[in-house]
């Protein structure tokens, strides 16, 4: 979620808890608190929401004036996974006139379809398809309509193409969405992994591994390689590795605005406190793509000056032998589509919004990497927090200066669990 929340805090104000939850260093867990976990402010939260954020501003009659507040509420209900049968019927009005609405209102109410109604909107969805002058709000579309089996063909991607691609970042969201619907060929992750996990990968760097199924729903794993090669351990000499979501709330492809966290490698460049009270007081990592930051800050190379970035500066990163696996460049790709602030963060999002679900009791987020953290309802001190443990072992290894590396291994339905890692990790002296 990490800053991408920004929006959705903008548009959430009213009811939130100014809370301050600003921390000193990275303390240990009972020093750590967020009042906004306590069960009294928490059910405070909840009735404004279903009140004042959805309620009230569903029951404004929808036109160009109301518009923000309408979509105040899509965003609202897909964070909690609210809806009723009053909320079905506006969602179902919403749809009867998306086509002449903005593209705020757009993306919001696709962004919301794609997380909450997958089968009930394609007809809207076709037509919208058809009209739009715009390549993200197309690429919604189509994306939607492969939830629902539409058959689509690069000849019909191509149909209006000239006229929705107005810059580079239309053109990354093209180029990823053909790449998407055509899957031209089926990548060997495991051949990846081999390479990204050799000691040579990354050379002379710490890099953080956050290891993935093709399926967001069920939690990867991080593990961590210090500098010198070595994978970094726990205080019983085992591999250190802790859960790590990458799956946003919406679950749409990595290259949209909200989506799942993308493949490829990020720069990572050190700890942050976030002042969110969706992330919370436990420190962050901080991280960036292509086309977010400058090519010799991505490179770490200062005597870099070129500022235009290509496919070539990024494949510097990478071994020969995977400089062709596709699925490496979604970082790339999702940062020339203007996608930004996706950080690695702990979480005080109430679990009990995804009781039932595969993740249950991590939390989505807005595209960003986020692991588990409980909080006490009683007095809101941080009970568990595999974030802190995720930054004591990138300060056992060194800091949290270098890179950040995530790849989906398969597309198994369950979480990846370490006796799998420890298959693909060779051992250490």
């Amino acid at each position: 979620m990490g800053i991408y929340f920004t929006q959705m805090q903008k548009n959430l104000v009213f009811f939130l808890i100014v809370l301050s939850t600003r921390g000193e260093g990275y303390a240990q867990d009972s020093a750590v608190f967020f009042k906004g976990a306590i069960k009294e402010n928490r059910n405070k939260v909840q009735r404004n929401i279903i009140q004042n954020t959805i309620t009230k501003n569903l029951s404004l009659p929808l036109n160009g004036d109301t518009e923000d507040n309408w979509t105040d509420a899509f965003e609202a209900m897909e964070l909690t996974r609210y809806n009723s049968p009053w909320t079905d019927a506006k969602v179902q009005l919403a749809f009867d006139s998306i086509g002449y609405r903005g593209l705020g209102f757009q993306r919001s109410l696709l962004e919301l379809a794609y997380a909450r109604y997958p089968r009930l909107f394609a007809k809207q969805a076709e037509a919208l398809s058809g009209t739009t002058p715009d390549s993200k709000i197309y690429a919604m579309c189509i994306e939607y309509l492969l939830l629902n089996s539409h058959s689509i063909t690069p000849q019909s991607l191509a149909k209006g193409r000239l006229l929705r691609v107005k810059n580079e970042k239309d053109e990354a969201i093209e180029k990823q969405l053909l790449y998407h619907v055509t899957n031209i060929q089926k990548q060997n992750s495991k051949s990846a992994l081999t390479e990204i996990l050799s000691p040579s990968f990354l050379k002379n760097n710490i890099v953080l591994y956050s290891i993935q199924r093709k399926n967001r729903n069920y939690p990867g794993l991080v593990i961590i390689k210090d500098s010198t090669g070595n994978f970094v351990k726990d205080d019983m000499g085992h591999l250190f590795s802790v859960p790590q979501l990458a799956k946003s709330i919406a679950n749409l492809p990595c290259y949209l605005t909200n989506g799942n966290t993308p493949q490829g490698i990020y720069r990572m460049y050190g700890f942050a406190i976030s002042r969110s009270n969706f992330i919370g007081p436990s420190a962050n990592v901080q991280l960036t793509m292509p086309f977010e930051t400058s090519i010799g800050h991505f490179l770490n190379d200062s005597t870099i000056t070129d500022t235009v970035w290509t496919e070539d500066w990024y494949k510097k990163l990478l071994p020969p032998r995977i400089k062709n696996y596709q699925p490496f460049y979604e970082s790339f790709y999702a940062g020339k589509a203007g996608r930004t602030e996706i950080i690695a963060h702990g979480t005080t999002v109430d679990p009990g919004y995804y009781t039932g679900e595969p993740y249950y009791p991590h939390t989505p987020t807005m595209g960003c990497l986020c692991t588990m953290e409980l909080w006490s309802g009683i007095n809101g001190k941080r009970l568990e927090s595999n974030q802190q443990k995720l930054v004591n072992a990138l300060q056992k290894a060194g800091g949290a200066r270098g890179y950040c590396v995530v790849i989906e291994i398969d597309d198994q339905q369950k979480a990846v669990d370490q006796d799998e890692i420890l298959l693909l990790v060779k051992p250490q002296s």
